[in-house]
């Protein structure tokens, strides 16, 4: 049915929003049996590249060697740390190429990133599951729930963290910062401000927000909404 170019995403100065129905597949190189959704990278000025994965079931593809943060959206992969399945995720610090390949059909998250180096330190691969981690209220909010992925370590140049909003909680303030953000709906829904404009957003979005993008999030419906947040961390403004 033609939606007469109707659709909620929108791309301004210092964000955009994507939604599913103007998403564009296409493999990458080195993909087999998969085909890749690229929201965000460098072309649009974004110091990261982020990107979904949908594979088959003889799905395979090879991160560069820049570091890569994986998270399992569905099904299951396997990475030179091991299998992965939902709400899973690994680090790979980019030493060299790594192999994924799926086991079914699965979708994976993939951050990629040049590593800004910090002296000598210098993080080693790690994988991880967020059901094993600890929830933590924002700013003492108990209705905002905050896990880390990455440890709090300053050898990591980067973060990535799941939100959960219980219906109704929002961000306690308007965040206005010099990090950058590449931001995916994994359930629920609500209103996202950006800058001047107010986005419905759902499961399945992608929002990338620039730095100093005004921003604020409240979540509306009958269910929790979360979603799965990158910022570039840990480094002085001055490092490229």
């Amino acid at each position: 049915m033609q939606n007469l170019g109707q659709t909620r995403s929108s791309h301004q100065r210092d964000h955009f929003l994507m939604t599913p129905d103007t998403f564009v597949r296409a493999p990458l190189p080195g993909m087999h049996d998969a085909t890749a959704i690229v929201h965000v990278g460098p072309v649009r000025g974004a110091g990261f590249t982020q990107y979904t994965v949908e594979m088959g079931a003889q799905g395979r593809f090879t991160t560069g060697t820049r570091q890569a943060f994986l998270w399992v959206l569905e099904g299951s992969v396997t990475t030179p740390e091991g299998l992965s399945t939902s709400r899973q995720y690994a680090y790979l610090p980019g030493d060299e190429p790594a192999a994924i390949s799926s086991n079914g059909e699965a979708r994976v998250v993939v951050i990629e990133k040049p590593y800004t180096g910090l002296g000598n330190a210098r993080p080693a691969a790690m994988t991880g599951d967020e059901r094993k981690i600890f929830p933590k209220p924002l700013m003492g909010d108990e209705a905002l729930e905050v896990r880390t992925l990455l440890p709090d370590d300053a050898a990591f140049d980067f973060a990535v963290n799941t939100l959960t909003f219980q219906p109704g909680a929002s961000l306690p303030m308007v965040e206005i910062h010099v990090m950058e953000h590449g931001l995916l709906m994994l359930q629920g829904e609500g209103i996202y401000r950006l800058n001047d404009h107010w986005y419905p957003v759902r499961a399945g979005d992608f929002i990338y927000m620039a730095p100093y993008c005004p921003q604020w999030f409240c979540a509306v419906g009958k269910q929790p909404a979360k979603y799965l947040l990158y910022k570039d961390w840990n480094r002085h403004p001055f490092s490229s």
